[in-house]
């Protein structure tokens, strides 16, 4: 195997903060050939899938790859923006907001970068780019607030398969989840605040998380648990009576048993029960996407209106907020606590061109 190394490496380089942005990507176009291509790599991704691989591989490129395509291409064009892909707006927008305030906090030298689990811009792509800037220490955030083998994990496994090719490693710390980060669930609290102040509240507010299979769950998966604790505290931040929020699972897929209660049943069952108002948040999408836009604003406001309901209000994201940002930064400084670069480091740090120009005094390499 051949292991790369960072092009014109020196062994006086500075070394560098490198922060990873990660979150799971989107499609290059609301086509259908972007969107085999998007999904041939999601669907095949076996933390995502956990099915055997040889029967799946038939299922995927039988079936799946040649019908579902066209469908959700059509569903992306519903999103799509003149800039393209909200996701990856708002994704880059958060990584510049992060990385603005990086620079105002941390002392010595910082390169941010976004990379995305599938689609473009990679996580190999962006760790290239943060090698090439010099990042010898690297923390990655995956914007996901809780854990999910089939996210986060997922992420890992991205960085994993592209560092093992490098021949210097970059120290390493990885953030895995911020379900309960206090910042976290202010700023969540805050922004249903805000839409209410703006929007009038709801008669019950769904607090709607992306599902996943039920045996992941029981396989000692801790997603199900991090996101009823996400939904906890933010009732009890907005002081909340129990019968006034609800937490479901949307988005399944196949005909598996999935996290329950399904979102689009209960959103349907409420208007039927004479439910007029509803306010629906989706606490682990980080940024607004198909899952949020369309399918909570679309798809799941017609089965309310549908069932006898008059009005179903979506609390969008956060998004690029400040007080997201804000959090998420204090969040990397934290993982960050003791590298040279942030000044809590207690030892020793080496004057690397010193080093560089005794080590030529005496004929060798630094």
């Amino acid at each position: 195997m051949r292991y790369s190394s960072k092009e014109g490496f020196t062994h006086e380089d500075t070394p560098r903060l490198g922060i990873l942005i990660a979150n799971l990507g989107t499609p290059d176009a609301p086509t259908t050939k972007a969107l085999r291509r998007y999904l041939g790599q999601f669907l095949a991704d076996p933390r995502v899938i956990e099915v055997p691989r040889i029967l799946w591989r038939i299922i995927l490129h039988g079936i799946i790859l040649r019908t579902r395509p066209a469908k959700s291409a059509e569903a992306y064009r519903e999103v799509w923006t003149e800039d393209g892909s909200p996701l990856l707006q708002i994704a880059k927008a958060q990584t510049r907001g992060i990385a603005e305030r990086l620079e105002k906090r941390v002392g010595g030298p910082i390169a941010v970068e976004l990379g995305m689990r599938y689609g473009n811009p990679s996580i190999p792509s962006a760790l290239e780019s943060l090698r090439a800037k010099g990042a010898e220490r690297l923390i990655m955030l995956p914007l996901y607030p809780q854990y999910s083998g089939s996210t986060t994990a997922s992420t890992f496994d991205a960085l994993a398969d592209t560092l093992k090719r490098w021949r210097w490693i970059p120290e390493l710390r990885v953030i895995n989840q911020y379900c309960d980060d206090d910042a976290y669930i202010a700023a969540l609290a805050a922004s249903i605040r805000e839409h209410w102040d703006k929007h009038g509240r709801g008669e019950k507010l769904l607090f709607s998380f992306h599902g996943t299979p039920q045996r992941y769950l029981l396989n000692g998966d801790p997603y199900h648990c991090q996101c009823r604790k996400t939904a906890r505290l933010v009732a009890e931040k907005l002081e909340l009576e129990p019968d006034r929020w609800q937490v479901t699972y949307q988005s399944r897929f196949g005909r598996e048993v999935w996290l329950q209660p399904y979102t689009d049943e209960t959103i349907k069952a409420l208007g039927a029960d004479g439910v007029k108002t509803l306010d629906v948040i989706c606490p682990g999408f980080s940024a607004d996407c198909l899952e949020t836009i369309e399918e909570i604003g679309g798809e799941n406001t017609e089965y309310f209106e549908e069932a006898g309901g008059e009005k179903l209000s979506y609390i969008p994201a956060l998004n690029d907020r400040d007080d997201h940002l804000d959090m998420l930064t204090d969040l990397i400084m934290d993982h960050a606590q003791g590298w040279p670069e942030t000044g809590t480091r207690t030892r020793g740090i080496r004057d690397e061109k010193a080093t560089g120009q005794r080590a030529r005094e005496l004929g060798a390499e630094a």
